[in-house]
């Protein structure tokens, strides 16, 4: 019987958190499905006159006392004998990242690529949710310094976020312009967003998932006293939550357009039932606090309904 394959294009293997990583997470679920597990990293992607390859490391996920990665072998591996790859690297979305998409492209389509490379390219994680305005606060994304001066005397206290930034860097509470602060941003990424500060980020936010086109939960992540980044690598914390009437009604609104787009899986941010405008395509986390906190295995879903 010929294996089932699974590839995962990742970040390197050994700065994972396998308590709480969605990739490892996902695999598990896959291994079960008796799936072959290959991970590799973008670095480790080629084409070679036809054919995309990736030198991949062959692992098995163990669960005993705690999870660990049982490193098998490397090898060459024609992705084109793979039945699904998830592109799973996280930001930045810089040229390397954009490269490998073009690259898998080149795949043939009995290869389950999840999310599509095309489609990670065409929804940009902070610029797509220009088209949802109406359900987010005050929104301005600018380089130019006259138009940022304007918002932040309208707003006075406003959240700043890189348009090309991720993890929660040089997010930050502004309060007043500065400008050699801002002319240094822009220099280090061009475009910046700019968005009225909501207070009630201090009790957290909501992660709220979405698996081909359906809202299937959420999570609460709660900053750390003294911070508003809700990202759990800024020490954030997670809590169960509920989705209300209202933000279904967006996030229904927002999973039709994703699908529109062949985006299979997503996370969207709320903060006080305002969309925050991060729409996160590359690598959407949280499956793994999601099961912790609530015993439910968003992961048998992902795999069922591919």
């Amino acid at each position: 019987m010929k294996k089932k394959i699974l590839a995962i294009q990742g970040s390197d293997i050994n700065k994972i958190n396998f308590k709480t990583d969605t990739s490892i997470f996902l695999g598990v679920e896959a291994q079960k499905r008796k799936f072959d597990i290959f991970y590799y990293e973008p670095k480790d992607l080629s084409f070679d006159n036809g054919k995309v390859l990736a030198k991949s490391l062959k692992i098995e996920i163990i669960e005993q006392n705690k999870l660990y990665i049982k490193k098998i072998e490397k090898i060459n591996l024609n992705l084109s004998n793979v039945k699904i790859l998830l592109i799973r690297n996280e930001p930045p979305f810089n040229q390397q990242y954009i490269n490998t998409t073009f690259i898998l492209e080149q795949l043939p389509n009995k290869v389950k690529i999840i999310n599509h490379p095309r489609s990670i390219r065409d929804v940009p994680e902070k610029l797509f949710s220009i088209r949802f305005l109406k359900f987010m606060p005050p929104t301005l994304i600018s380089e130019n310094l006259n138009h940022i001066s304007s918002f932040l005397k309208k707003h006075r206290k406003s959240v700043l976020k890189p348009v090309e930034g991720y993890s929660g860097n040089d997010v930050m509470l502004i309060k007043r312009l500065n400008k050699n602060k801002i002319r240094r941003l822009l220099a280090k990424y061009n475009h910046l967003i700019f968005q009225k500060y909501i207070p009630k980020i201090s009790k957290g936010d909501k992660r709220i998932f979405i698996i081909n086109g359906k809202v299937k939960g959420a999570i609460s992540r709660v900053p750390k006293k003294g911070s508003i980044l809700s990202n759990m690598s800024k020490g954030a914390y997670a809590k169960t939550t509920n989705i209300n009437s209202y933000e279904l009604k967006i996030c229904e609104i927002v999973a039709k357009e994703l699908i529109k787009n062949n985006i299979y899986f997503a996370g969207i941010d709320f903060i006080n039932g305002k969309l925050i405008g991060d729409i996160n395509v590359t690598s959407p986390t949280g499956l793994k606090t999601y099961y912790d906190l609530t015993g439910v295995n968003l992961a048998k879903y992902f795999f069922d309904n591919i």
